[in-house]
């Protein structure tokens, strides 16, 4: 690549003085280990060093073309317009999908979707090779013609084709909470009380009362049968619906709220009900005059009994930080299959959740592997702390240098004993993990980041004290895994399978920096070398180390199949962990 070129080879220097006597100049091909890791260069063993370049000028000819992978192509209304009717065809029922009969939607024909199979199956893109991740676990599959491994359906399931979807994942966000959030309709015990506390409850009894009266009507429905049901698909947690623009009217009775007892908080409701996750039975009201009508439709909004019993201790557990694109479900996931006791998800507003927004309550899914798993809700307000993470590096920084371990020593042996902090910051090695924790050893533990999106086997690496020379296939078999836990996550459809591209895509923007350990001089690499043009010991180890994003699309046409037409790709992040040398 472009930066490598121009590591390869360092500039003679000259005098500014009468007879300019050039210096002499720095090889890579020369260098010893020192040198090179002097200037931040991995020290590559000479054998995988690529023949140094025919000129050191750079010609026009020289300058190449953006790749056509991240060419961003601005598209017109009409050709945006035409797109979307070709949609039409595209986006099939999922009901329809699912039973291959055009009959089964109950919307008919005001569904907004399309329940043409035959125009659907015309259009289709090709299945790709692989099984289907849902029916290969012994799954129904639920995206029926949808998923882009149907043709494999039969072939794997066998007589299982019908067993029951197996729910792995938890904190999903009920139907029911998201219109009642909407509403305004759903108020917070605890919230409210001290909303109460400060004299800033006026307005909320006032709107609670007139509300009163729909908690005697009906539920949706003369009958008063139940209208909605708990989403509990594997699948992108969102609606199809809009926000409504205006608040719901006090006498609206087209969503009257599911009640529950009210227990110091915590909603009680009787065996059956709370098997299903919600309750249906009326609240009591224990003060008449100021009651706060409390609703319950989602188990997962319930605190658990051990929230209430101990603390997490995370003295020497290795803790994936909370990573912002890259740190999904799916990859934490991986991550835990790899090692990592402690995960977190991405910050998710208050704000957000409270209006009911899909999108931002997504953020607080996580799978049943992530028993010790943490969400981030910015703007919660003060509400003490038992740890705390230190970043040794500031915002301005960046990665530019490297982490002020010092720092974070100091802090930690000034925090008062009943304080666990964990300190942040360019680990990438089990070394690296083992000196912090004997430099201090009040230190709880230590977070890792980067370290980790680079090479998520670092928990491995941590856990069984040892450098992993990991080859070309068994990383292709980290990314399968990835993929698989991809498409089981955001599903295994058309929009599934290139969410699953996008987020793949991604990750390897930043696993490219691997090193393999036994293409070294030096181990282990640290995280801000930066190294020379190199190749591996075969082609797909080769590729794998490319900085061009033209070659990771590559990578996910291996998984996923071709990427559709006209498709664009441009990492999100902006990471100067490669910065000039001069940077430290």
């Amino acid at each position: 690549g472009a930066m490598s070129d121009v590591v390869a080879e360092v500039a003679a220097e000259t005098s500014v003085e009468g007879n300019a006597k050039p210096t002499k100049q720095f090889s890579v091909y020369e260098a010893t280990s020192e040198e090179l890791i002097e200037r931040s260069m991995a020290p590559i063993k000479k054998e995988f060093l690529c023949p140094p370049p025919p000129s050191r000028s750079l010609k026009q000819s020289d300058v190449k073309a953006p790749h056509p992978s991240l060419v961003q192509e601005k598209k017109s209304k009409r050709q945006l317009k035409r797109e979307r009717r070709e949609k039409c065809a595209i986006n099939l029922c999922p009901q329809v999908s699912k039973t291959e009969d055009v009959d089964s939607c109950q919307y008919k024909e005001k569904c907004r979707f399309n329940h043409d199979i035959e125009a659907f199956k015309a259009q289709k893109p090709d299945d790709i090779d692989g099984q289907c991740p849902f029916v290969a676990s012994g799954m129904k599959c639920q995206y029926g013609l949808s998923c882009r491994f149907f043709g494999t359906h039969k072939a794997i399931s066998g007589g299982n084709s019908d067993g029951e979807q197996k729910n792995s994942e938890f904190n999903f966000f009920n139907k029911e909470t998201q219109r009642l959030l909407w509403k305004n309709n759903m108020t917070f015990v605890k919230a409210d009380a001290k909303l109460k506390s400060l004299g800033l409850m006026g307005h909320a009894k006032k709107s609670n009362a007139a509300q009163e009266n729909d908690a005697e009507k009906p539920l949706n429905g003369a009958n008063g049968s139940q209208a909605t049901e708990d989403v509990d698909v594997h699948g992108p947690l969102e609606t199809e619906q809009v926000r409504p623009m205006k608040k719901a009217k006090s006498d609206d009775n087209n969503e009257t709220s599911k009640l529950g007892d009210i227990n110091d908080g915590v909603m009680d409701v009787d065996d059956e009900t709370e098997k299903k996750g919600h309750s249906t039975s009326k609240a009591k009201i224990e003060d008449e005059e100021d009651s706060i009508k409390v609703v319950e439709t989602d188990g997962s909004l319930k605190s658990h009994p051990r929230e209430k019993k101990k603390l997490i201790d995370f003295r020497d557990k290795l803790y994936l930080a909370p990573l912002t694109t890259v740190g999904n479900l799916p990859f934490r996931r991986l991550c835990k299959v790899l090692g990592a006791d402690v995960t977190c998800g991405e910050m998710a507003m208050c704000t957000n959740l409270l209006q009911g927004q899909a999108s931002e309550w997504a953020l607080l899914r996580r799978h049943s592997s992530e028993d010790l798993f943490g969400v981030q809700i910015c703007d919660i307000g003060d509400w003490g702390a038992t740890a705390v993470t230190i970043h040794g590096r500031s915002r301005q920084q960046r990665y530019s240098k490297s982490a002020d371990w010092d720092y974070i020593y100091k802090c930690t042996k000034n925090a008062s004993s009943n304080l666990q902090v964990i300190g942040n910051g360019d680990v990438y090695s089990f070394l690296d993990w083992n000196k912090h924790k004997s430099d201090c050893p009040e230190l709880s533990s230590c977070m890792i980041a980067r370290g980790a999106l680079i090479k998520p086997w670092i928990f491995t690496e941590i856990k069984e004290q040892r450098h992993w020379d990991i080859t070309s296939g068994e990383r292709l078999n980290i990314l399968k895994d990835f993929v698989r836990f991809g498409l089981q996550h955001w599903g295994s459809d058309t929009k599934g399978v290139e969410t699953t591209r996008h987020f793949l895509l991604e990750w390897l923007s930043y696993t490219f920096r691997y090193i393999p350990v036994g293409l070294l001089d030096v181990i282990p690499q640290q995280i801000n070398w930066r190294p020379p043009s190199y190749f591996g010991r075969d082609d797909l180890e080769t590729l794998m180390m490319s900085e061009s994003a033209g070659d990771w699309v590559r990578i996910s046409e291996l998984l996923l199949g071709k990427v559709p037409e006209g498709f664009t790709f441009a990492p999100k992040h902006k990471s100067n962990a490669y910065d000039r040398a001069e940077n430290g």
